[in-house]
């Protein structure tokens, strides 16, 4: 299936790991041409490497936070009129109680977890609605659309960021340019593979015994942790020209966690 999308300039703003590379890669896959963003030079510049080795795509790596002013005019610079934008942002630290959250905590996760990327869709929004073809997916959080505990500091600032991001698609969708939220559930990242890690390491198991323990326990409908893989290629498919009237959506995926109609 041909997305419609080769040849069109992506950033994937986080995507030097997890499911932000995953991304990268299903965007590479379909002919996009990548600048890829994240803090960590060399697993960053790997990251590129990797890809574009697979897939033959141009890959262009960026070292910065997409958080920052310097980061964003950083990435901008090299990529000034991208067809089409993910971002994926950072996950703050899981809470054993709503007590322990600071003043200080809610305004680093205030500019971590939205005011980069409202900043960043901000700033090129407007050219894809001047060229007619615009696709931005936010890779979010499930918390953003049920309230836990734990991720407190991310499920609040993500609700704000899909909210944004609704009232901006609607404004853009006759321009043909959509904007749209994932809001993964439970997935092999890095987050969880230290959990599940841990876990074996105190009960003498394996990693994926602690993995499908961890799926039974919290009653994942599917019985499995998510593979990144299906993240990367959904961004791909909410990026193509098939995506035109998907606007302003957030789509649990989650194995079937979330016990909800809407």
């Amino acid at each position: 299936m041909d997305l419609g999308i080769r040849g069109k300039k992506a950033i994937v703003a986080g995507g030097s790991a997890g499911m932000g590379k995953s991304a990268a890669v299903a965007l590479a896959r379909e002919g996009a041409e990548l600048t890829i963003m994240a803090r960590g030079e060399e697993r960053l510049v790997a990251a590129a490497h990797e890809i574009a080795a697979e897939t033959g795509a141009n890959v262009t790596p960026v070292v910065g936070d997409q958080n920052t002013v310097a980061g964003r005019e950083a990435l901008l610079k090299t990529c000034p009129d991208p067809d089409i934008l993910v971002i994926s942002g950072g996950v703050p630290r899981m809470l054993s109680g709503y007590e322990e959250v600071t003043e200080k905590d809610w305004l680093e996760s205030f500019h971590t977890e939205l005011i980069g990327s409202v900043e960043l869709i901000k700033a090129t929004v407007g050219g894809m609605a001047a060229r007619g073809f615009g696709r931005v997916v936010n890779i979010a959080s499930l918390a953003a659309k049920t309230p836990v505990e734990a991720r407190l500091l991310s499920g609040s600032m993500r609700s704000a960021l899909i909210n944004y991001s609704g009232v901006v698609a609607r404004k853009l969708a006759s321009k043909n340019v959509t904007i749209n939220n994932i809001l993964p559930g439970w997935f092999h990242t890095a987050g969880s593979r230290g959990l599940f890690e841990s876990k074996a390491a105190a009960n003498g198991t394996t990693y994926e015994v602690e993995a499908q323990r961890w799926a039974e326990t919290i009653g994942i409908p599917s019985a499995k942790i998510g593979d990144p893989e299906d993240v990367g290629a959904f961004c791909a498919l909410l990026s193509s020209k098939y995506a035109s009237y998907v606007v302003g959506q957030s789509i649990a995926m989650d194995g079937g966690l979330l016990r909800i109609v809407f």
